[in-house]
């Protein structure tokens, strides 16, 4: 980390994280900071559904929640970027104190429970960047209190196929009680059977992703692959935060309820990512997501199965030149082993994580 990013991350620290998360939004609406030189190499772009990735390293959802400051996102280096999760109408979100550091663990806890103004508000920030150039995903949800969860889902598709470059289904948070039962293989067939219907429907047919909890069960990843692969589902982001709380350091937040994210997140969503590629086969595309802070994590994901990884917390702990450096790495990575593409690391370690988990 750059002295510019430590100073920076002390003065965001001395906010209670909500507060210094608000101000970092802020800070990329006014230009700051300026991502650095982000290498364009051929050996890292790649063709996935029909999109063209720059690079393999993307956002993930869960910053940007309302859509606004994608491109910005995207000035830091990353090759793409995945707004949301965006419900049909505003709301509050859990109450706070609802995201606390471990900052012993690199790792955050947070139950904010989809909070997020609406599509309205997010509709009319992307209608404005229709046009740009950039890769950027709308992250659908279901408000909290809807008497029909899977019409706010398709609710999402009409209102953000036009201007999405890719939608994702997400029904793998753990801070809305009951959405995680949406991965049971009855309600996600009805779901994704709706969910691709609406897309069809819809006046633009963007890619559509689910999201996965990384606390699932080999049963329960089975059906999972059954139903996307049954329904046509173009891909799978692996994983969501998790329930699970073994090996920390940092005690005195370590049992507050919500999802894990971080440092101590890789293992076990790397896992369910590779047992996800076997399940799936070659041809699916997955996103890899949990724990990446470093080049050599991001390559990592991609050894286990993964076409493209995403970070979000790490660039809490590392300052956002992270993106950056982190493209760099793997620029210089596919230099130093003579490949012609990064995607040729794809799949080499996925025996060996699978069998992790």
């Amino acid at each position: 980390m750059s002295v510019l990013d430590r100073i920076g991350q002390k003065l965001l620290f001395s906010f209670d994280p909500e507060t210094a998360h608000g101000l970092s939004i802020a800070a990329l609406r006014c230009g700051l900071p300026v991502g650095g030189t982000t290498p364009r190499d051929a050996r890292l772009k790649l063709s996935l559904c029909g999109l063209d990735f720059p690079n393999p390293l993307g956002m993930a959802a869960g910053y940007d929640k309302n859509a606004e400051v994608p491109d910005a996102l995207l000035g830091l280096g990353f090759g793409f970027a995945e707004v949301g999760t965006i419900t049909p109408l505003p709301q509050p979100g859990n109450p706070k104190p609802r995201i606390f550091r471990l900052t012993a663990d690199e790792a955050v806890i947070n139950r904010l429970g989809f909070n997020n103004e609406g599509h309205a508000a997010a509709e009319k920030r992307l209608a404005a960047r229709k046009g740009r150039p950039g890769i950027v995903g709308v992250n659908i949800g279901a408000n909290k209190d809807s008497a029909d969860r899977i019409a706010d889902y398709e609710r999402g598709v009409a209102r953000f196929a036009p201007y999405a470059s890719y939608l994702t289904v997400n029904i793998s948070s753990p801070n809305t009680p009951g959405l995680r039962n949406m991965q049971a293989r009855e309600q996600l067939g009805e779901l994704l059977s709706r969910v691709m219907a609406a897309r069809a429907a819809a006046s633009a047919q963007p890619p559509v992703f689910l999201k996965i909890a990384p606390d699932l069960v080999e049963a329960e990843l089975e059906d999972i692959a059954a139903e996307v692969s049954e329904k046509k589902i173009d891909g799978v982001i692996v994983s969501n935060t998790t329930l699970a709380r073994t090996g920390l350091r940092s005690a005195t937040v370590a049992g507050e309820a919500g999802g894990l994210s971080g440092k101590p997140l890789f293992g076990r969503s790397t896992a369910v990512l590779a047992r996800m590629r076997k399940l799936l086969g070659p041809d699916m595309a997955i996103i890899g997501v949990g724990g990446v802070d470093s080049t050599e994590a991001a390559l990592e994901k991609i050894r286990a199965g993964a076409d493209l990884v995403q970070l979000y917390t790490g660039m809490i702990y590392a300052g956002p030149a992270l993106p950056g450096r982190i493209v760099a790495g793997m620029a210089r990575f596919a230099e130093r082993e003579h490949l012609k593409s990064i995607g040729e690391l794809r799949d080499t370690g996925c025996a060996s994580w699978s069998e992790r988990l």
